[in-house]
């Protein structure tokens, strides 16, 4: 009987441990919800922005502008409700919103984010747009895997499954657009429904 308690004691310091040094308040509903507004955006963007085989879209264009609005669009929404529902998570069972891991999560996810976006944005300005969806995908996925270790492990495997998609997208540049769609989009809202029904219930 004290062997089991003993066993049950050191389960509980380690979950203790583990809680202490991973952001453990993020929420699978705003995954779903970025997957939705990625997905409403690309639809927009499909129906009245992208450019017909006769047309060549330049960094000056309005169009380009535009969808350059909507992915804006899109991350603010995406972050805003993360933010608010993790915030809303975190009160409802007593959980500190920002500390060290917190900062340590966002600097892990920041820094990839950030050089990869300003890479980018060379890469556009230099007239080089067909790695722009595959570059998009590979720098998230990265960010991810780099913040990973300081929350939930779905994450992890959402930014493993980004990178590969970005480089198979890398292989089929036409389709950009489409591997865009399914990584912002589609598995946003699959690993959105895991982390839900794994994370959430709790």
């Amino acid at each position: 009987m004290d062997s089991k308690k003993y066993l049950d004691d050191i389960s509980q310091i380690k979950d203790m441990m583990s809680r202490s040094s991973r952001f453990i308040s993020l929420t699978g509903l705003s995954g779903i919800l970025a997957g939705i507004y990625a997905i409403t955006g690309a639809t927009v963007a499909y129906m009245f922005l992208l450019p017909n085989d006769y047309e060549v879209l330049t960094v000056d264009s309005l169009k380009f502008k535009s969808i350059i609005g909507i992915l804006i669009l899109v991350a603010v929404l995406s972050f805003v409700t993360a933010y608010l529902l993790t915030t809303r998570k975190a009160k409802r069972n007593n959980e500190k919103i920002w500390d060290e891991t917190t900062k340590r999560l966002l600097i892990n996810f920041f820094v990839p984010m950030v050089t990869g976006g300003i890479y980018i944005l060379i890469k556009l300005h230099s007239r080089h747009y067909g790695l722009t969806a595959s570059l998009m995908l590979i720098f998230y996925g990265l960010a991810l895997v780099n913040a990973s270790k300081y929350t939930i492990g779905t994450v992890q495997y959402l930014g493993y499954s980004q990178i590969v998609l970005g480089l198979i997208c890398a292989a089929f540049p036409g389709y950009g657009f489409w591997f865009w769609v399914l990584g912002f989009g589609v598995l946003h809202i699959v690993y959105g429904t895991i982390m839900h029904f794994k994370e959430d219930r709790k």
